[in-house]
């Protein structure tokens, strides 16, 4: 069997994604050099950081914590690319475990009860077929013993690209984006809401502000990646 698996990776090898080499036996998704130079974010206590800052004044959150810092040259730009649009949803599940491993050795994350996505829009996920955060999510739930819920916040429609927009613009136009399925389900309780890379903060806020529509929840974030 091992023969049969060394003939198959002599024709089809396996490709770091950042760096494009091929993959030793013993390394998967990513060579050890690139895993020793991304650009990952120090986060502190989980509640005075880069990712807490970004959204002071516009919501309250218990915990929050970025992975990698993101820049539109760099390697993570490259990571993303690859989960988002390329199908490379191992991606999704490598980046979760490994930083779900980090924040369960933290011991700050032990009360959440449950971990909720930001939502695509029906419209995009039919024509992905996936969202990008699933297998990140689910990763985590696994690691961290969290329940996912991945239909708990709703996507009302499918806006444009947000990218040259700046914090006002992005918010007014995803203001009315998002809907809450379930507010009885959340009362009372901590959920870690998920994304993949953090700009101005704009998506988290407008999920957020449907979140609290639940009585007395309390919201942790955690996100792949943000911008630098």
């Amino acid at each position: 069997m091992k023969s049969l698996k060394n003939i198959f990776n002599l024709f089809y090898p396996s490709i770091c994604i950042c760096c494009d080499q091929h993959l030793l036996d013993q390394e998967k998704t990513m060579c050890i050099e690139c895993r020793y130079d991304l650009p990952f974010i120090d986060n502190g206590d989980f509640t005075t950081n880069l990712l807490s800052q970004t959204l002071d004044g516009r919501v309250l959150i218990e915990k929050g914590a970025s992975f990698l810092y993101y820049h539109p040259e760099g390697k993570v730009k490259k990571i993303l690319h690859q989960l988002k649009y390329k199908n490379n949803q191992d991606v999704g599940t490598f980046l979760g475990k490994w930083f779900g491993q980090k924040l369960l050795e933290s011991s700050l994350f032990g009360e959440i009860d449950y971990i909720i996505p930001v939502p695509l829009h029906k419209k995009k996920l039919r024509k992905r077929g996936y969202n990008q955060l699933t297998k990140f999510g689910k990763s985590l739930s696994t690691i961290l013993n969290i329940e996912y819920l991945e239909d708990v916040l709703i996507r009302n429609s499918d806006t444009k690209t947000q990218t040259f927009k700046n914090r006002v613009e992005r918010f007014k136009n995803l203001m009315n984006n998002f809907s809450i399925r379930d507010t009885v389900l959340l009362k009372n309780k901590h959920v870690l809401l998920i994304d993949d890379v953090v700009t101005t903060g704009a998506t988290l806020e407008a999920c957020c502000k449907q979140l609290i529509k639940a009585e007395n929840i309390k919201i942790s974030i955690v996100t792949i990646a943000l911008t630098e």
